[in-house]
């Protein structure tokens, strides 16, 4: 009997053991919502295990679960997630993923220093521009700039030079807006610029971009002046693919792209690679050409559920020559003029040729510390290397000009200014018979920079969170001008303070650039060095319930500075130390399941950047003390209201933005009266200090998905920026570093900014035309453009850039050949060819645009 109940109790474990373990597979597909077309690459968990799977390229799935019931939970970048239950063996048929504007799914490591505004219960005013979105229009002779343009109180300003755009945000430029790459911050320790051509292949590796307007959700100690824009980088991906990509545009544009995944393997490791080359005689204006390329190696290694860790290495290096605001005059006589550039035995060169090699790495560590705690850290580091040409001498010799005694000069003849040179033989005499000759300059900005974030988070409870970090950047900066061509000269002198006689040219191209550079002794012009570290820590904390969310956010920071002369005040200038803090607080309120409203109130005292430190950047060591530069004071305020039922969501927002003791730095020329030769012009430096000026307006951001092949989009902003009070200006020779005089009491009381139009609006539609062929179209609509004066000081506006509308449309057709697929694009940018003026510069100069276009075939596999 005993041994029968034995026997017995076995078999029943055996049987539920069986239960137990019984194996069911699902099935299903998941499509977007948006175009009915598949979703390939979509993931697919069993929830609660680490068993997952992808879909194909039809977005058909299958996977095993260990379980005969459950729930599998389906996500996609840039989509909803949803949870399906099971029962045996399933097929739970097509389902359908609506986009959802939120970037969560497409950070794989990094979530804690990679501020999105979804990671914030309490709203801020955002737009997202998703991956599919970037890959059909950014990828070619479209910088990312571009595609934010359809964003409220975003007016973005294409330069006619490879990567020179500008974006502005609610009249805000991109030294007052935080760029953010993968957590890190872009924005120059020196000035608070941004490059976009540095970052040329950020289209190619990004998973998303987000744009928060104003206060925005970042925990650092970042002035958000005018907003944040988010570049979430890929990393190594969890699925195994690749792609090859052939691109073409207008003025023989060319690009070419291959790209590799290799998916996780069993122990936790993952790569991805990424690499192009791309090239052009010309984006639109003549003498505009470019050529670069961009690499992207990433390691991924999550050796357990609890650590997640990537390592990266990107670069872009590129050239492009570069064309200067024109008059109306010139305008008028050829809107693709350019002064610039000329003819040699090599092809087209132009004098102002902007080069640059910025190769960033950055390690990620996610560490999961327990169910409610996370720790995130990332370790980066970036050496930028390159810098812009210019001329220098007299001995510019042009062609004829091609209308006479028109208002446009001819190309440069750099055959006779070689004849002329070899006639001088050493340069930089001025009172020479043969005048000083002509030389190709180059201004090089090399740096290097290195850097810490590390956020750590945790649940108090299930309606308290607090997160708390470090934020260390150490960035030094070499600047110095050395010669890039003699065109025949045998040497330069007259440029150093030992009137020495510099005899070596160095190739302004950006892999030279990376380690061939003037040493001291064959350096021109001028030669300093700045070293700047920042310390800063920051904290938030949170509360949220089902109907309310409170935060409070603020942060701490100390940043130094010190400038090493070489030429002029040889040695190291005294250090200059400032303390800077943020405090912001918010709240939102769900008035029903349809409404939302909330508000955000934040007080920078941002450090002033380090060229606003000393009285003159190039030429003194001295710190500016009278009066001192103290810290820019800015007072943010938004309201908000968020309507949201079916397919349909609007949003509205309210901002208002007090900037005080703002310093702006500019600069001038003194015109000899001769419009082509600058031999004996003087150029300034300009620091108009205690500017003051209050932005505030509205914004309504529009979304209605018609049916599930139409998405209609739109929004319209209205803004009132201008100047308030008085300022002082200060004026120094910048050869030189002489004060050249001073005026206090400088009046800009109601003077209207003039940097990006007050008024906005635009239209959007996306649309299945037929299975797989996708269109869209975008038109934005600008107006209320102020013009300033013309003078580098602006105390008076002079009328308004004419209204206009931009149109751009794009196609995208997908179809499998065999078991990958053949996705093809084509977009076209100022489809009516709307060739106006769009935007001026602080000397009333004007800048065009004119159509162009793009088409691309890639396959993947």
């Amino acid at each position: 009997m005993k041994k029968f109940n034995q026997f017995l109790f076995a078999a029943v474990m055996m049987l539920f053991t069986t239960v137990a373990f019984a194996q069911v597979t699902v099935t299903g597909k998941v499509v977007d919502g948006e175009t009915s077309s598949p979703l390939p690459g979509a993931n697919v968990l069993v929830k609660g295990t680490t068993n997952g799977a992808t879909t194909d390229f039809d977005g058909n799935f299958s996977i095993t679960a260990q379980s005969n019931s459950g729930e599998i939970v389906i996500s996609y970048v840039g989509f909803g997630s949803k949870t399906i239950k099971f029962s045996g063996d399933t097929n739970v048929g097509t389902i359908t993923l609506n986009p959802d504007n939120s970037l969560d799914e497409v950070i794989v490591v990094g979530s804690g220093v990679i501020d999105l505004a979804e990671d914030r219960k309490t709203p801020v005013a955002v737009s997202t521009i998703r991956k599919t979105e970037i890959q059909e229009r950014a990828v070619g002779n479209v910088e990312v700039p571009e595609i934010l343009k359809n964003t409220p109180s975003a007016y973005i300003s294409g330069q006619t030079g490879f990567g020179d755009g500008q974006i502005f945000l609610r009249g805000f430029d991109q030294t007052n807006t935080a760029v953010l790459l993968n957590g890190q911050p872009v924005n120059g320790m020196e000035d608070g610029r941004v490059y976009w051509s540095n970052w040329a292949g950020i289209a190619d590796v990004a998973n998303g971009v987000q744009v928060q307007r104003g206060l925005g959700a970042s925990k650092l100690a970042i002035s958000s002046v005018g907003g944040t824009i988010n570049l979430v980088m890929k990393s190594s991906e969890k699925t195994q693919g690749g792609f090859v990509r052939f691109l073409g545009g207008n003025d023989s544009y060319a690009k070419g792209t291959v790209g590799y995944d290799s998916g996780i393997n069993d122990k936790g490791w993952s790569f991805s690679v990424l690499l192009d080359h791309w090239q052009a005689h010309r984006k639109w204006a003549r003498g505009t050409y470019g050529q670069g390329q961009t690499y992207f190696f990433s390691v991924g290694y999550k050796p357990n559920e609890n650590h997640n860790l990537n390592l990266l290495l990107t670069g872009a290096p590129q050239l492009h020559g570069q064309r200067w605001s024109q008059s109306q005059e010139i305008i008028d006589a050829d809107p693709k003029f350019n002064q610039h550039w000329g003819y040699t035995d090599d092809g087209i060169e132009s004098e102002r040729q902007n080069y640059y090699h910025k190769p960033v790495m950055n390690l990620n560590w996610d560490w999961n510390i327990s169910d409610k705690s996370d720790l995130s850290t990332v370790v980066y580091a970036s050496w930028g290397r390159g810098g812009g040409t210019g001329p220098r001498g007299n001995g510019r010799i042009r062609t004829a000009d091609p209308d006479g005694d028109g208002p446009l000069y001819g190309q440069i003849d750099y055959d006779a200014i070689t004849a002329q040179n070899q006639q001088i033989g050493i340069g930089g005499d001025y009172g020479g018979p043969l005048g000083a000759g002509y030389i190709r300059r180059s201004s090089v900005n090399n740096h290097q920079w290195y850097g810490l974030v590390s956020n750590f988070s945790t649940e108090l409870n299930d309606k308290l969170n607090l997160s708390a970090g470090v934020d260390f950047r150490f960035y030094r900066g070499d600047h110095f001008r050395q010669v890039a061509d003699f065109y025949g000269l045998t040497g330069w002198s007259n440029d150093r303070p030992d009137g020495a006689v510099v005899t070596e040219a160095f190739d302004p191209t950006p892999w030279a650039a990376l380690f061939n550079f003037a040493d001291e002794g064959q350096r021109i012009d001028y030669d300093y060095s700045e070293n700047i570290n920042y310390q800063g820590v920051f904290s938030q904390i949170e509360y949220s319930n089902d109907k309310f969310s409170a935060f409070f956010q603020g942060a701490l920071s100390n940043q130094s500075y010190v400038r090493e002369g070489r030429f002029e005040d040889p040695g190291d200038s005294d250090k200059l130390s400032k303390i800077g803090y943020n405090l912001k607080t918010g709240l939102s309120y769900n008035i029903g399941e349809e409404s939302t409203i909330f508000g955000n109130f934040g007080f920078y005292s941002r450090q002033p950047f380090l060229d606003n430190i000393f009285e003159n950047i190039r030429r003194s060591n001295a710190i500016v003390d009278n009066p001192e530069v103290d810290n820019e004071e800015i007072t943010g305020v938004e309201l908000g209201y968020i309507f949201e039922v079916d397919n349909f969501k609007a949003v509205f927002n309210f901002y208002y933005t007090d900037w005080d003791n703002r310093t702006i730095l500019g600069s001038d020329q003194l015109d000899n009266g001769t419009p082509d030769d600058d031999s004996d012009d003087i150029f300034l430096n300009i620091f108009d200090r205690g500017v003051r000026q209050v932005h505030k307006g509205v914004e309504l951001d529009l979304q209605y998905r018609l049916t599930d092949k139409i998405n209609l989009t739109g929004y319209i902003s209205s803004g009132s920026w201008e100047f308030e009070g008085e300022s002082n200006v200060s004026i120094y020779n910048s050869d030189t570093g002489e004060l050249l005089g001073t005026a206090d009491g400088v009046n800009r009381e109601g003077v209207k900014i003039s940097t990006a139009p007050q008024f906005t609006a635009g239209f959007g539609v996306r649309a299945e035309i037929i299975d797989d062929l996708d269109f869209y179209g975008n038109i934005n609509y600008y107006d209320r453009h102020w013009l300033n004066d013309g003078n580098s000081v602006q105390t008076e506006n002079v009328g308004r850039i004419d209204p206009f509308s931009l149109t751009d449309i794009g196609l995208t057709y997908d179809f499998m050949l065999g078991e990958n697929r053949i996705t093809l694009t084509g977009n076209v940018f100022n489809l009516f060819d709307e060739i106006t003026i769009q935007n001026s510069d602080r000397f009333g100069l004007f800048n065009t645009n004119g159509r162009t276009f793009n088409a691309s075939v890639r396959y993947s596999f």
